[in-house]
């Protein structure tokens, strides 16, 4: 059996896909998965509609911000979140009581009490990328994206 050049080309070309998934970082394979895994599961995803790291209004200011806001919104609630150097500070809106879970692309996870007025600190910041996930007793279940700081 004779190998054309252009069975060569096909096979060098399929050798360079094998070897670029290769490169791909565990990290990104993983937090790949863990989105997929979310597909069908029943919480109510949060979109970042504010950031304060990326408003070109706060960037003209002569002084930069000591502390970073982000903004997250579902259909039935938002996330009002402050980054300070050593934790979050944030609130849930409309108040109600819960527990938010910081979840990292790690895979590392912690938990805190969300109190009655909706606020809540999470102590230390987490690992980048990392996301948010608030439920409360009332059923409500909210997802934020990954965040990046």
């Amino acid at each position: 059996m004779l190998v054309s050049s252009d069975d060569d080309q096909l096979l060098a070309a399929l050798g360079d896909a094998v070897r670029a998934r290769q490169a791909v970082p565990y990290a990104f394979v993983e937090m790949g998965k863990g989105a997929y895994a979310w597909h069908h599961i029943d919480a109510e995803l949060a979109q970042l509609t504010y950031d304060s790291g990326t408003d070109r209004i706060a960037a003209v200011r002569s002084e930069t911000a000591s502390v970073r806001a982000l903004s997250f919104a579902s259909a039935h609630l938002s996330m009002e979140l402050e980054v300070t150097e050593d934790c979050l500070l944030g609130q849930v809106i409309p108040p109600r009581a819960g527990t938010l879970e910081a979840q990292t692309g790690a895979g590392a996870s912690t938990k805190t009490t969300v109190d009655e007025i909706g606020c809540f600190a999470v102590d230390p910041i987490p690992a980048s990328p990392f996301r948010l996930r608030f439920r409360a007793a009332d059923g409500t279940d909210v997802l934020t994206g990954w965040v990046t700081l």
